[in-house]
């Protein structure tokens, strides 16, 4: 089995693999002081609870967006499953052809989620991730990652408003079901909510048109796919979007899991802190 771990900003997200198949998955709050042993004991829990045998995983990767945590995952990785995992990366294959003026400066969920949609959807198209920020990116036809857009999440969002303000309560993350609001609550639901699906109905927009840039076809159809805990609630509202894939992450980390196990080595081998997150020009 393959254990892949999708570490945000916020939550921590772990797929189980069998033959190439999710057979489960779990989401864990990002927790910066928790050593290898506390993440272990927690995995451990978590195979026990639905029965499974934590010993059959033979192989960990990582995508990760908090250096912090990696170095954590990496000595987790060895001692409990005695593998170095592998962490998206320099020299890591994806099939990408990253088009960023840096390559470095491109998130590893944003890379993962294109191998994975361009994979499962084909191109030209657009991912949007609703995370702790929500991201846009761009993919052709060609497997080319193009770029993109980052704005504020939906929860960074509430969370400024609730902390830079004497009076505005903290709020759900759900929809008041109009915009001309009678108290406060709704009030403020309906500006993030409302607000945010206006922002990505424009950006995708906007987006598609300088997609068709890249396209010798001027009709080609341009794929909205969104993902992230928020995903659902923001593609209620708006019609741009094509596909929910929850667990296009995950997927993404299989399939690049596949692209380099032929490179595998056997023994874990030490783990140097910093080594393994940084992009070369070279890594996709």
């Amino acid at each position: 089995m393959l254990l892949a771990f999708d570490v945000g900003n916020t939550n921590i997200v772990l797929g189980l693999f069998q033959d190439g198949k999710m057979i489960t998955n779990w989401r864990l709050e990002t927790d910066n002081n928790k050593s290898a042993d506390e993440y272990g004991m927690i995995i451990n829990q978590l195979f026990k609870y639905e029965n499974l045998d934590i010993s059959e995983v033979k192989d960990v990767i990582i995508s990760t967006v908090v250096p912090s945590v990696l170095y954590t995952l990496q000595h987790l990785s060895v001692k409990y499953f005695h593998r170095k995992a592998i962490v998206i990366g320099a020299g890591i294959k994806t099939g990408l052809v990253v088009k960023y003026d840096n390559p470095k400066q491109v998130g590893a969920d944003r890379i993962v989620n294109a191998v994975a949609a361009h994979a499962k959807y084909g191109g030209p198209l657009i991912i949007i991730d609703f995370g702790t920020a929500t991201t846009f990116c761009a993919v052709s036809e060609q497997a080319e990652y193009l770029g993109g857009t980052i704005a504020p999440g939906l929860k960074i969002s509430s969370d400024a408003l609730f902390e830079k303000t004497a009076k505005l309560p903290k709020v759900e993350l759900e929809e008041p079901g109009h915009v001309i609001c009678r108290n406060t609550i709704n009030s403020i639901q309906g500006g993030l909510v409302y607000g945010h699906m206006g922002m990505v109905d424009y950006i995708v927009k906007k987006m598609k048109k300088e997609l068709l840039e890249y396209s010798d076809d001027p009709d080609q159809e341009v794929k909205v796919i969104a993902t992230g805990g928020l995903a659902t609630l923001i593609d209620g509202g708006i019609d741009c979007i094509d596909y929910v894939d929850k667990m296009l992450t995950l997927e993404g980390l299989e399939i690049i899991y596949r692209k380099n196990k032929k490179l595998r080595k056997k023994s874990p081998g030490p783990v140097r802190e910093g080594r393994d997150c940084d992009y070369g020009k070279d890594s996709f």
